[in-house]
């Protein structure tokens, strides 16, 4: 290659820097003034740097077999803080593609007809209706994180307010404080918390990014007045795991102050178990107390879902290779499960998985066809499951993943399924993923009726966005979705 190329290559890498320097405020501008969300084939572009944004046009050509660059989406960001717009979530990358294949031109008259729902609709005296409480019950590993999330989406319409966590908590309150603080900031997994966290020993308050955090502390729920602390008809989710009936949640709806309860954990008894995406619309308003169920049942049921209705489904096994968690023994010491007393870091540990006989109460229709195993190994997150399945009809590897891939970009279950189509990623590489599982394309086996699936999750994060999303549902808080999914 000569100089003048290499130039050309390296000054057109400037250029998008700057053009995506250029989007930053008005995506915060969208998202501050109009509540409007901008993603890029389902991830988000607000608040996040250059290269992260450089990075994401480049993954719609695994996607979508064509490039996106920032030149072609820049149009449309910048016409969109021209047309009034309501609140929605805009995926500007989908509207990018099919803007490139007209061939550019007016970005306005584009926009006008493919958001037509949403143009001129902005009312800034309308309001965007009263902030619902929450109330982190634990604030261990998935507390942490449904705080970050939350925090992060604070504002721009989505009308959820991290008011509280509930801890146990005794001794020196001040060195307490600044330790839950500092576990909140700093994540050996997830990474630092972005943004800054205050801390007032007096008030027993934690402030991350301007929201005020009350820290109650407490030994049961009986303990709790939340009235007292200015909170109202909140819901309380619970990370605890300790109750997981209706009697034992319900101490949460004795407090004062409680509207409903969720559950991090598969619910037992007449709870409903709910995976966000695939059985939500269940959830009635009589429904007080409701389970996110497990990360392992979100992962794998919506491509279950899929294949399904696709293929049909008549009987297969699930195998999860899942991450040790808290609830094992870093060092070989009593434990009352089997084998789970053995060191999490130093062994490969097969344990049992409810989530196969659980995909029953998310999909009924697939009751009694599967079953299921774990195996834990020392990894301190992300998991995988190994889908192998017996289908009603015969398929092959491409027609197989080019339906999974279809389905990840352009159905009702963009949120809950991911796809990967790269001979080289690792489970490093789906830290932060917000889906609920990830296909994985490379791994996929197709012999006639009989397949195998590999599905990544983040067992953490992934999980975490899905009981946001049931938060959101159960308290009003819905968007518009455009350009609207064709499957």
């Amino acid at each position: 290659m000569s100089q003048q190329p290499l130039d050309t290559v390296f000054q057109d890498w400037h250029d998008n820097q700057a053009i995506a320097e250029q989007m930053i405020p008005l995506i915060g501008s969208l998202y501050r003034h109009n509540n409007v969300v901008t993603t890029l084939y389902g991830r988000s572009l607000f608040n996040r740097s250059v290269i992260r944004i450089l990075k994401d046009h480049r993954f719609v050509r695994k996607v979508e077999g064509t490039e996106l660059s920032v030149k072609d989406t820049f149009p449309l960001v910048k016409a969109m803080t021209e047309l009034n717009l309501g609140p929605a979530h805009v995926d500007v990358g989908k509207l990018g593609v099919a803007y490139k294949k007209r061939g550019g031109g007016d970005a306005v008259a584009f926009l006008r007809e493919e958001l037509a729902e949403i143009v001129d609709a902005h009312d800034p005296d309308a309001g965007n209706g009263e902030p619902k409480d929450v109330v982190l019950y634990g604030f261990g590993r998935i507390g942490r994180i449904l705080a970050r999330v939350l925090i992060e989406k604070a504002g721009g319409g989505n009308l959820l307010r991290l008011k509280a966590i509930v801890v146990r908590g005794r001794g020196d309150i001040a060195k307490d404080l600044q330790k839950r603080a500092s576990l909140l900031r700093r994540d050996s997994v997830h990474g630092p918390f972005e943004g800054t966290i205050s801390v007032d020993p007096e008030a027993r308050t934690l402030t991350a990014n301007g929201n005020v955090i009350q820290v109650i502390y407490a030994d049961s729920p009986a303990d709790v007045d939340y009235t007292a602390h200015g909170i109202d008809n909140a819901v309380v989710v619970d990370n605890t795991g300790i109750w997981r009936d209706e009697d034992g949640l319900g101490q949460h709806l004795a407090c004062k102050g409680v509207a409903k309860a969720i559950l991090t954990a598969p619910g037992k008894g007449d709870v409903k178990n709910i995976v966000y995406g695939i059985n939500h619309q269940d959830i009635t308003a009589e429904d007080r107390i409701i389970s996110a169920a497990s990360c392992t049942t979100n992962a794998i049921v919506p491509t279950l879902k899929v294949l399904n209705d696709e293929y049909g489904i008549e009987h297969g096994h699930v195998e999860t290779v899942h991450s040790y968690t808290n609830d094992q023994n870093l060092i070989d010491n009593y434990h009352k499960g089997d084998r789970r007393g053995r060191s999490a870091p130093l062994n490969m540990v097969l344990t049992e998985t409810g989530a196969a006989k659980a995909v029953a109460k998310a999909l009924p229709e697939l009751g009694g066809k599967l079953t299921g195993n774990a195996i834990r190994v020392p990894t301190p997150n992300v998991s995988m499951a190994i889908l192998n399945l017996t289908l009603e009809r015969e398929t092959d590897v491409e027609s197989l993943n080019d339906y999974l891939r279809r389905m990840s970009i352009d159905s009702q279950y963009q949120k809950q399924i991911d796809y990967v189509d790269s001979p080289e990623v690792v489970s490093t590489d789906f830290v932060g993923n917000r889906h609920a599982g990830i296909v994985d394309a490379q791994a996929t086996i197709a012999n006639g009726k009989h397949v195998v699936l590999y599905v990544w999750y983040d067992n953490e994060f992934g999980y975490s966005c899905q009981v946001i999303r049931i938060l959101q549902h159960i308290s009003n808080v819905n968007f518009l979705k455009l350009p609207r999914a064709q499957g």
